[in-house]
Formats: structure tokens, sequence, C-alpha cells
């Protein structure tokens, strides 16, 4: 049954003659195009080119690799191969079509060669191949579509598109070999195999399905010219349709900022593609939400290089992000916010974008007029950011002390469930950042393993709720499952303050019975209410969190409020002085009524996160067991003048 959705309902069904002819289909100049290719930004030529080595060893994947991340669960070895292949081709590619160099030329063969013969383009720790097969290593007989395999298909269109003719003169037959095994690893697979997890097909849709489907869209678009084509392109959009359902009207992303770029980003990017292929036929206009996630990185800007980081994402991203992706999307919607928070990122004079980036998102960067235009001036302020925003659909709200700058203190508080999509047990968490960098944080997330997404998950400590800004009661951590969620939520502001009210009960495992703990029989736990109100008071200048709640009578183990600090941490009765990182200033934490309140510093020993926060992060543990099974605790942040 053909699934309807937005853009089921407000675009014509993909049809012959509609779309764009291959070669033709891809909004980007073919390098037969002398006048786009003979001088294109000069500055992005010349790093490509400082990068680039022809007469280095190509990087290899090998078995032993693939089959690590059976054995001891290391996925990172294998998939930094991948990437420095993909980096390598890329910049063989752009190399080719500027100069027409038969040296570029040839590395660009071998790399689509290379390809062509690698037994797998999935990633090891997506292929199902252990759970068909028994095997560790690809079956090439039943190849899986994912992540990989789809990135390693559009790469191949657009050097097709690219580069075809040049490749037809000095390496014929290359381009028949691309299209056969573009259709047989991915198109065929995606047609005749349709339960992939990622197409959403239960309603459960996630940054796969865009980016997966994007990808196919490219190589369908330039490889097959025969009548599968309209049918082929018209399965992309059925499948990108189940993730604009699912998209919030608020345009929110619960797996966070950084996973917008490769989740609402692509689905916006395979969009704009649609677009040009169907010669304005097929665009986002009618669809609102797709205008409102736009939007949605620079309110998750904190300051800086810093963003709101819930869920998978670290608080610290790289700046190399696809700017240029934003940047056309804030033009098309006239978003001036987002457009500045793209612009902000465009230095005239460097590069416009990087080869990690991808190959199609390169050549669309270098062949956009605007976005090598863009930039200037640093700007004064961050004039993207707003004083607050609340975003119902994941209960996130974002509170500054005033609209156009990240000075002085920032809250931004999360209600949800703990089932999201990346999800950490965090129901109820804050941030708190002075200056724009976090002070009061979420630790983010670790290099990924085979344990991030199986069923040990909640045995990293980055995703215990003992490791986020919430109540450990009576010994007990939240509890994963979308049924352990936010109740109660209220959500109120005006120009003085901004404020999230909130129940945490139901994050727990005990929540509303009353149950024993793991072990054997112990005292029982039973939290009728545990209300939270965290607020940022502007004429204060002070960020508010206050605890309230009622236990059962009868429970021995403590209760501990905790908190993660990154900076220096100086602990005195009743208060903490904090250092802030990057030079941000201090804060002083007070506690009333001032219980004891003992530290934990974690080692961070995995470059993800101390590349972030330094050597250690910092758990304060304020013990309110004393105060009784019904008791309020108020916790207040300011500013230290120094």
């Amino acid at each position: 049954m053909t699934f309807t959705g937005p853009l089921a309902q407000a675009w014509p069904a993909v049809a012959p003659g509609m779309l764009r002819p291959p070669g033709r289909c891809l909004p980007v100049p073919p390098a037969s195009d002398r006048a786009a290719w003979a001088a294109p930004d000069p500055a992005t030529v010349r790093a490509l080119l400082s990068r680039a080595d022809p007469d280095a060893p190509w990087p290899v994947p090998l078995a032993s690799g693939y089959a690590r991340y059976f054995r001891d669960g290391d996925r990172d070895a294998y998939e930094q191969v991948i990437w420095a292949r993909h980096r390598r081709v890329t910049r063989a590619a752009v190399l080719a079509a500027v100069t027409l160099d038969e040296r570029w030329l040839d590395e660009v063969a071998d790399g689509v060669t290379l390809w062509c013969e690698q037994s797998s383009w999935c990633w090891p720790a997506h292929d199902d191949t252990y759970r068909r097969h028994g095997a560790v290593v690809p079956t090439v007989t039943d190849p899986y579509l994912d992540l990989g395999a789809g990135e390693v298909a559009a790469e191949l269109a657009w050097i097709d598109h690219l580069l075809g003719a040049q490749l037809d003169a000095r390496v014929p037959g290359l381009r028949a070999r691309i299209r056969h095994e573009v259709d047989r690893r991915v198109l065929r697979p995606f047609e005749q195999r349709r339960d992939w997890h990622w197409l959403g097909l239960d309603g459960h849709v996630h940054n796969w399905n865009p980016w997966i489907h994007g990808n196919v869209l490219v190589a369908t678009l330039q490889l097959v010219d025969d009548d599968r084509r309209e049918s082929l392109v018209g399965l992309a959009v059925e499948g990108l349709d189940r993730y604009v359902a699912a998209l919030p009207a608020d345009g929110a992303i619960d797996e966070g900022y950084a996973y917008w770029w490769n989740g609402a980003g692509r689905l916006l990017e395979a969009i704009d593609i649609l677009t040009y292929a169907s010669s304005g036929a097929l665009t986002a206009e009618p669809v609102p939400a797709l205008r409102a996630t736009v939007a949605f990185p620079h309110r998750m800007h904190l300051g800086g290089p810093w963003y709101v980081n819930f869920a998978d994402c670290v608080a610290r991203p790289s700046g190399d992000q696809p700017w240029r992706e934003l940047h056309r999307e804030a033009r098309r919607t006239v978003d001036d916010a987002a457009l500045a928070h793209a612009a902000a990122h465009r230095t005239p004079g460097s590069p416009v974008a990087h080869e990690n980036d991808g190959l199609g998102r390169l050549l669309r960067a270098l062949t956009d007029p605007a976005w090598v235009a863009a930039g200037g001036p640093p700007p004064v302020g961050e004039s993207w950011l707003p004083r607050e925003v609340w975003m119902p659909s994941t209960q996130v709200l974002v509170a500054r002390m005033a609209a156009g700058t990240s000075a002085g203190l920032t809250l931004a508080v999360k209600g949800g469930h703990n089932g999201e999509n990346h999800n950490h047990n965090d129901v109820g968490t804050f941030v708190v950042a002075l200056n724009g960098v976090p002070v009061l944080v979420d630790p983010g997330r670790p290099t990924y393993t085979a344990q991030t997404f199986g069923p040990d998950r909640y045995d990293l400590w980055t995703m215990q709720s003992s490791w986020h800004n919430v109540p450990e009661i009576r010994g007990l951590a939240q509890a994963p499952g979308p049924e352990h969620t936010a109740d109660d939520v209220v959500v109120s502001s005006g120009s003085a303050y901004a404020q999230l009210a909130l129940d945490l009960a139901k994050a727990y495992p005990a929540a509303g019975r009353r149950t024993r703990r793991r072990g054997g029989p112990g005292p029982s736990v039973e939290i009728r209410a545990w209300r939270r109100t965290a607020r940022l008071d502007r004429d204060r200048a002070e960020v508010t969190v206050r605890d309230q709640w009622e236990l059962a009578p009868a429970g021995l183990a403590p209760t501990r409020i905790h908190l993660v600090v990154a900076g220096g941490v100086r602990v005195r009765p009743g208060r903490a002085d904090i250092t802030a990182r990057d030079g941000a200033g201090m804060l002083r934490l007070s506690w009333s009524p001032p219980v004891p309140c003992a530290t934990t510093v974690r080692e961070l020993d995995d470059p993800l996160l101390s590349d972030v926060w330094g050597d250690h992060l910092t758990r304060l543990e304020i013990d309110v067991s004393g105060l009784g099974a019904i008791g309020t605790l108020d916790l207040t942040v300011k500013e230290q003048q120094r």
C-alpha cells in the first residue's frame, strides 16, 4: 500500500517526462562546462591540492578490520579507512574537474575501481551478515543497504555526472562498471527488499531515512535510464515522505543538533535535488515543518563553538559542517536568522567546503555563487540567537538573558522521554552555560562501538541518568523506554523570566508502584512525585532549579541530586564555585537547605569526550536524604565577578 504523507498530498506523482534525463538531472555543471570549472574558488582548490598525494598508497579496508566489529565491538578503525578513501576520491574528482589533468583522472579511475572491487560498501556495524549467514565478513550475494552503501553509490553517481565524458575518453568501460555495481549493491536491494528498518514502515523514523533515500535518489537520477527510473524515484519519494510525516511542526530533531545535518538537513538536500530534477514541479514550499526545521541549528546554539547537546550529540562539534546547505535553505525560506548563522561560518578567502562533507556537498558549495560570496567581517554578537525558544515536540526550552547575544547565563532544559532516537536517560536534565560556554553539562557521547546500539547501551556511563543533571532517588536511576517520561509539563515565560516545570516520577522504574530493589529483599521505593521547576530569572541574572518530592516513608538508600560540571570546582558548605572553561568566567552554585555535597571525578580517555571537556568531568552529589520523604531543595546559579 502506498504511503500518503505531506509530500504525496502536495506533490504530483512522479511520471514519465517529469524528470530531467541523466547528465542533466543534478544541480552541478559537468567538467565539460569550462566556464564553471576552469577557475572555481581558488582557496578551496589550494586546500584540496595541499592534502592530495596521488603517489601515496591507497587506504585499504581489510577483512580483519571488518570482522573486528563482530569480535570485539570496534567499528571505528574500519570506518576511518573508509572515510579516508572517500576523502581521497573526492579530492581527486574535484581536481580532475578543475584541471582535466590525466593524473587526476587516473586517480579517480583508481578510486572508482577500488570501490567496485571492495567486497561490501556496508559498514560492519550495520551489516546483518552475521545474523543472517553466521559470517563476520561480507556476504557478497546478499548486500546490505546502509548509510555506507548509500554514500558510495551517491559518490559514484556524482563522479559519473561530473566526469562522464572524460572517463569515457580516458577509461572506456568504467562507467558501465559503476552502473552494474550500484544496481547490484544498492538499487536492486532497495527495490526488492522492503524490510529495511530505516524505511520507517512502522512509523519510527530516524536520520538514516533521509540520508539513505537521498543517496538512492542521486544514484537513480544519474545512473538509471530505463523504465525503472520513475518507479525508483517514486519509491524514494515515498520513503522521504515517511520522514516528513514524522517531522514535528516546530522542526525539532530529537536526535539533536549534530544529527540535524545528516537527518533533516539530508531531507532538505534531497528535496532540493528533486526540485531541480523535476524543473520545479516538486518543492519543499507546501510543507510548513520543512521551513521550521531550518531554524533548528541556530535555536540550539549556545555561543561560539558550543551547542545544546542532548541525546548523542557533542557540545562542541566540529565547525566543519556543510554550512552551505543551511545557507541555501535559509535563502529559500527567507529565514534571516538562519542565514546569518550560516554566513558567520563563511570566512572570505577560506575554502567554501571540505572533502569531509562528501563529494556532492563539496561540488554544490563550489558552484554556488551566493555561498562563495557569503561572509564578510566577523559578526558583532550573534544576531541569530533567540531570547528563548520552546519546542513542544521534544519538550526542550532554551532561554538566555537577551536575544542576539550569548552574554550571561543560558538555560536549556528538557522533558521528553527515555525512548527517543539516540536516547540518553535524561528526563528533566538541564544545561547552564556562562557566556556561551556550558558549565553544568551533558557529557555527550563516546566513540561508537558495538555496545552503543546494543542491549548493553545503558551500561555506558554517558547514557545513564547518573551522569546527567537529575536526581538519583533512593539509589535508583532513570530507566530506558518511551514509557519513562516527563509528566505534567508546563512552560511559561515573560520578559523577565522563562521556566519549565515538570514531574520526573515516571522516568524512574519505581514510579507509581512499590517495588523491591534488584538483587533481593530491600526497602521498597515509591516515587509519588518529583516536581522540578527550572527557571531563568533575567531581572536577577540567575538560574534557579527547585526540586520538590514526595516519596514513600520507608527507604534507607540515599537520594542525591547530581550535577555534572565542566571546569574547576571548589565545594564549600552549601555552595560550589566553578571556574568555567575557555575563560568564560565563574559561577557560584548555592543550595538551600545547605545539605552535604560529595564529588566524583570522572577521568576522560575517549577523544570524543576529552576533546570537548578536557581530561575530566566532576559530578556534584547533593545529598537530600536527610530532608525526608517529603522535601524541597532550591538550587541557585549566579555569575561571580572576578
